[in-house]
């Protein structure tokens, strides 16, 4: 899906639709839920279904200090909500002249305005306009005198518990990637640039894809089982975030083995989905030892990997 990323002089076919607007950062199954309806109006309103996003997240502008990493990146977010069935995403650049906008203004600007707007669905928290002034009692107010429809979607609950970005951040941060994955609509990706490593796990005999530059949170230290993507194909993966206490490294990395291929992808980017937790990372007594446990790594990937 080609993103538009623009705020003013929208093309035709993003307007006189229904309109979800938030950062739908992760886009989790109670984002599913708000596109569901989002549909369902689009369709009763003969117009497109539309999602208008931010990009950078607000907070990037607001309190740099204190923004949370994202799950998602822009194109990838765009691409779950397509999957979804949303028509066009548009990522809507922050800038603190945006973010001066009053609730008034930016209904009038962008959701009477630019988008024409005849439907709006959201959840219950959605809040807009500077300083968040904004709320969903408002914008029922805006939207009614301009004649537009507004759906307002209940959460969805998992455990007793609100499914949510946050949610679904903590549990990544703490490496519990199964959990995740039932939030998400789609397994946890992050992508990254394939590098130049120390060259040990193809010592070991088992070469790894060293991983620069991610841009979304990164799982807690371990291995895991996941899949990586690079040019439309697919691997079985085992992946091992953290240091290599064995040989005495303590940096952070990223080192990701693709069953069956073995090739060096330097300067490829490679994206990997990540499906479970195989275990936490820690000292062996020797190569050998690691050498060991790495093959066991690799045969419960598979595993996981496999339909």
């Amino acid at each position: 899906m080609s993103i538009i990323r623009q705020a003013e002089r929208l093309p035709p076919e993003v307007r006189g639709g229904a309109v979800a607007i938030g950062n739908f950062d992760g886009v989790h199954r109670g984002h599913a839920r708000i596109i569901g309806r989002l549909i369902e109006r689009a369709r009763e309103v003969d117009g497109p279904a539309v999602v208008l996003t931010f990009e950078p997240h607000p907070a990037q502008l607001l309190r740099p200090d204190a923004v949370p990493p994202p799950l998602t990146w822009v194109e990838r977010k765009a691409q779950l909500l397509a999957d979804l069935g949303v028509d066009r995403v548009i990522a809507l650049p922050t800038t603190i002249e945006l973010l001066a906008l009053t609730a008034r203004e930016f209904f009038d600007r962008m959701i009477a305005g630019e988008l024409r707007a005849r439907a709006l669905v959201e959840g219950p928290n959605f809040y807009f306009g500077h300083n968040r002034e904004g709320n969903v009692e408002l914008l029922r107010e805006f939207a009614n005198r301009a004649g537009v429809t507004v759906d307002v979607v209940p959460p969805i609950e998992l455990d007793g518990e609100m499914i949510s970005s946050s949610r679904i951040r903590g549990e990544i941060a703490a490496g519990n990637v199964d959990a995740a994955r039932s939030m998400l609509t789609a397994p946890y990706r992050i992508r990254g640039l394939v590098t130049h490593g120390a060259g040990r796990g193809r010592s070991l005999g088992f070469p790894t894809a060293n991983l620069d530059g991610i841009d979304t949170l990164l799982p807690a230290h371990g291995v895991y089982a996941g899949v990586a993507k690079l040019a439309g194909e697919a691997w079985a993966t085992a992946v091992n975030i953290g240091p290599n206490p064995t040989f005495g490294d303590q940096a952070t990395k990223v080192e990701a083995h693709l069953v069956g291929r073995d090739d060096p992808l330097y300067g490829e980017v490679l994206k990997i989905d990540f499906l479970s937790r195989l275990r936490g990372v820690r000292m062996f007594e020797s190569a050998a030892a690691l050498r060991q446990q790495v093959a066991s790594d690799i045969e419960a990937a598979v595993r996981v990997a496999s339909p």
